[in-house]
């Protein structure tokens, strides 16, 4: 996308009170805005991408603890951007679906069986072939970006539909499970996610959601350096407020736990905040030794969190 189109979009943008509780106080400023149209490339609302470390105007909800911006660009603008991303990380997405499907094999254990499940957000649908494996049968995902849907494998593609998730996508009452991994900081209005979610399952059905913990001692210590600092992000979650939006979308049996991520260490290398020729020099040191493919483990600061429909 031109920096031009990208500036414009970013430009036009609504108010809006917490996506969470509703709460108007913005008295409470968490961090102002900071943007470079010229450094915005192809890659700025692309997943697990090298930080920029830009933001829009951040305030902190004083009821929910949520963190979110105050103005954001509107639906159409964001499927727009989202729309025109493009797509490099298919290792890391592949590393990605198996921390999740771990995570989720004993929740859906719950579930009152695996016919219909979702993911929101779901790139080139790694994570569709951890649902197959799970013996989850109707599985789909729903993704806005081209790219990466382009870079799907043969089997998965056919199950991934273009476009956002809204309500209606799928009958009331007809998904067992529906997955949303770092995807919920991305989207205007969270509350209307999950309401929407909540409608598509049937009784007994669950959520599961990915999403940073602000509130992490990584992300606490890092402060604005922490790469969960971008442009993309129209909100960060705490527990107390992760835990509130689910509860708020009616469902019940709330959970949540801490998740460690698996990546190769040279993509956890791109998340430091180094000066750039400092940065430049530790990936290349790991490249040059052959350690950069290993893959290592890291609690980073992401939640798991969840919610059934009553049944």
């Amino acid at each position: 996308m031109s920096e031009t189109m990208t500036s414009r979009l970013l430009s036009e943008r609504t108010h809006r009170g917490c996506p969470v509780c509703g709460s108007t106080d913005q008295s409470h400023v968490f961090a102002t805005e900071s943007l470079d149209f010229a450094a915005l490339g192809d890659h700025a609302f692309a997943s697990r991408k090298r930080p920029e470390r830009m933001r829009l105007h951040l305030v902190e909800c004083p009821v929910c603890d949520l963190v979110y911006a105050s103005s954001v660009p509107s639906p159409e603008a964001l499927a727009s951007l989202y729309e025109a991303a493009a797509f490099g990380s298919a290792e890391e997405a592949g590393f990605a679906a198996r921390t999740y499907g771990e995570a989720v094999a004993p929740l859906a254990a719950r579930l009152p069986d695996r016919v219909g499940a979702l993911d929101i957000g779901t790139g080139e649908g790694a994570f569709l072939a951890e649902l197959l494996h799970l013996g989850f049968t109707e599985v789909a995902g729903i993704e806005p970006s081209t790219d990466p849907i382009a870079a799907a494998p043969d089997a998965i593609r056919p199950l991934i539909e273009q476009g956002v998730f809204q309500a209606g996508l799928h009958p009331v009452g007809s998904l067992s499970l529906i997955t949303c991994f770092q995807t919920i900081e991305h989207v205007p209005d969270p509350a209307a996610m999950v309401r929407d979610a909540y409608d598509m399952l049937k009784p007994g059905g669950m959520v599961v959601i990915v999403c940073h913990d602000r509130r992490s001692r990584v992300n606490r210590t890092l402060g604005l350096r922490s790469p969960i600092m971008d442009v993309e992000h129209m909100q960060l979650f705490s527990p107390k407020s992760i835990t509130e939006l689910l509860k708020r979308g009616g469902l019940a049996d709330v959970g949540r736990d801490v998740i460690r991520n698996r990546y190769p260490a040279r993509y956890w290398a791109q998340l430091l905040p180094l000066p750039g020729k400092l940065h430049g020099a530790f990936e290349g040191a790991l490249t040059k030794s052959g350690l950069g493919a290993r893959p290592v483990s890291l609690n980073v600061g992401n939640q798991l969190a969840w919610g059934v429909k009553p049944a």
